[in-house]
């Protein structure tokens, strides 16, 4: 019984599904991360890809306090100097979405917001994060690469003669699909963060990112 307890806790799966309800899944013990396979509606893809066809640059960060389970994210001003393109209307209030699912979902008071173009990788080399649950979506480009458990000796992380050589063993996220990464600082995943990367774009091409961090 010991040995299997023993096991059971160095095990850590990885869920993926078609519907919302597959995020709630990142809650279990043994779970680091939960994908929703999502279809972007053609309006939303069509306004990132229009964002991205400006080539202008986008970096911007919010930390957003949700004063209960029913308030609507105050996302006032978020990507204003995009907000004459067609779409940005229905962008905006599928980034509210996420965020007040991503609040209730772990009962965050705090969350910090993040929205990007990224024309190169930010964290080329996999690793783990210090954070307690991430959410990430791309709307344009290129998804996050991750690995599943057992692929790299995490005593190995960040060493660049370590990375993964076979193309076969890296995951990727697919463009609107919507991912919430288990990392180091979730009570009991110690040891076991979701291992993962940015990947480097091709040549002349982009990524439009958001992220969600629980703050508390």
């Amino acid at each position: 019984m010991l040995a299997l307890n023993m096991l059971q806790n160095c095990t850590r799966y990885q869920h993926q599904g078609p519907t919302p309800k597959v995020l709630a899944r990142i809650l279990e013990d043994e779970t680091n991360l939960a994908v929703w396979q999502r279809q972007l509606p053609r309006h939303i893809a069509d306004f990132a890809d229009l964002l991205l066809s400006l080539n202008e640059p986008l970096a911007e960060s919010l930390c957003l306090e949700m004063a209960d389970e029913e308030a609507e994210p105050d996302l006032t001003g978020l990507a204003g100097g995009f907000r004459d393109l067609q779409g940005y209307e229905g962008f905006i209030a599928d980034l509210k979405w996420l965020v007040s699912a991503f609040a209730c979902l772990l009962g965050a008071r705090r969350i910090g917001l993040r929205l990007r173009v990224l024309d190169k990788a930010m964290c080329p080399r996999f690793h783990v994060d210090h954070v307690p649950v991430r959410l990430i979506t791309t709307y344009a480009g290129v998804g996050s690469q991750w690995l599943k458990e057992g692929t790299m000796d995490r005593q190995q992380l960040g060493q660049a003669n370590s990375q993964p050589q076979d193309s076969a063993q890296i995951q990727q996220l697919a463009s609107g699909e919507v991912a919430l990464f288990k990392g180091e600082k979730w009570h009991g995943n110690e040891g076991f963060g979701l291992i993962h990367r940015s990947p480097q774009p091709a040549a002349g091409e982009r990524r439009l990112i958001l992220t969600l961090d629980w703050l508390g």
